[in-house]
C-alpha cells in the first residue's frame, strides 16, 4: 500500500467574545490573518488534517468561507457544538478536504459520565467533547482514525478521566465500531489542547495507558531530533496580558506506524 506523507495541525483559535482581554484583538480583526496562516500552512499540502479548538459557529462560518475563497480545492469538516450536539458552544473540529479524504465512519463524545449526550463531566468547569472520525485517503487507501479535543481548563479529575475515555473510545474504534474493522486502519493519532503539562494527568494518561495490548500513543514533538524541531516551545499565547510561563499544553499524539519528519510551534498573536 503507498505511503501517506500527512501533515496534522492543531490549532486553538480562541473563542470569539465581545470582551477581549486586554491586549486581544476582536475576532474581526483576528479571523483574516488566522485564515491566511492557516492557508499558507496547508498550501502544497492537499492531504492536510487540520484541528481546531474553541470555535463558535460564527468563526467556523467564517473560517469556512475564507480557506474555501479562490480554491478549486474546497475544505469540508466533521464536528458540532460542545453545547446542544448542533451549533451552540465551541466546536472541535477536524477539516479536511474532500477531494483527498472521504469519512467513512464520525463521532462525538461528550467528556462525562453521559458520553452520548451534551454533558459536564467529573470536575469540569466547562461542558467538553472529543471529535473522532475514520477518514479513506483516496490516493493510497488507507484509513486514519482522528481525534481532536480540548480538555478542561479546571478540572484535573476530567482531564485524566476525559483522556481514558478517549483511550477507550479509540479502542472500540480500532476494534470494528461503525464497521470499520481494525486491520484497515493505518494510523492514529489524538491532537488537541490538552490543559496538562508534561508531568500531568492527560498527558501521562495519553502516553502510558495503552489499550489492548497495544503500545501507548507517543508525543510527537519526542519523535523528532532537535534539528528537526522548528519555532517556539510554549504553545499557548497570552495575548501579552498574562504573564507567560513556559508551558506546552498542545500535542498531536501519534499511534504506532508513523514516522515524523519534522515538528514545529509557530508563533501566533491572533
Amino acid at each position: 500500500m503507498p505511503d501517506l506523507p500527512l501533515r496534522i495541525l492543531t490549532y486553538n483559535i480562541r473563542h470569539y467574545t465581545p470582551a477581549p482581554f486586554k491586549g486581544e484583538l476582536p475576532w474581526k480583526d483576528r479571523a483574516q490573518p488566522l485564515i491566511n496562516q492557516l492557508r499558507h500552512i496547508t498550501h502544497g499540502h492537499a492531504d492536510a488534517l487540520v484541528c481546531l479548538q474553541e470555535v463558535f459557529h460564527n468563526q467556523l462560518e467564517d473560517i469556512v468561507a475564507g480557506i474555501n475563497a479562490n480554491t478549486s480545492d474546497p475544505w469540508s469538516y466533521i464536528g458540532v457544538g460542545r453545547d446542544d450536539g448542533h451549533q451552540a458552544g465551541e466546536y472541535s473540529p477536524i477539516f479536511y478536504r474532500a477531494s483527498q479524504w472521504t469519512p467513512r465512519f464520525t463521532k462525538t463524545i461528550w467528556l462525562s459520565e453521559t458520553p452520548g449526550v451534551p454533558s459536564k463531566g467529573w470536575d469540569a468547569d466547562s461542558i467538553r467533547l472529543a471529535t473522532i472520525a475514520v477518514l479513506h485517503h483516496r490516493a493510497s487507501g488507507r484509513n486514519v482514525l482522528a481525534v481532536n479535543t480540548h480538555l478542561d481548563d479546571q478540572g484535573s479529575r476530567a482531564r485524566l478521566e476525559g483522556a481514558r475515555l478517549i483511550l477507550r473510545t479509540v479502542g472500540t474504534c480500532r476494534g470494528g465500531e461503525g464497521g470499520v474493522c481494525a486491520e484497515s486502519i493505518s494510523g492514529v493519532f489524538v491532537a488537541g489542547d490538552m490543559n496538562s503539562e508534561e508531568h500531568q494527568e492527560a498527558y501521562v494518561a495519553f502516553t502510558t495507558e495503552g489499550q489492548k495490548g497495544e503500545s501507548e500513543l507517543v508525543d510527537a514533538a519526542k519523535m523528532v531530533s532537535v534539528a528537526e524541531h522548528h519555532g517556539n516551545r510554549i504553545t499557548w499565547t497570552g495575548f501579552g496580558s498574562e504573564v507567560e510561563e513556559p508551558a506546552v499544553l498542545d500535542y498531536v499524539f501519534l499511534g504506532r506506524g508513523w514516522t515524523v519528519e519534522g515538528y514545529a510551534v509557530l508563533a501566533n498573536g491572533f
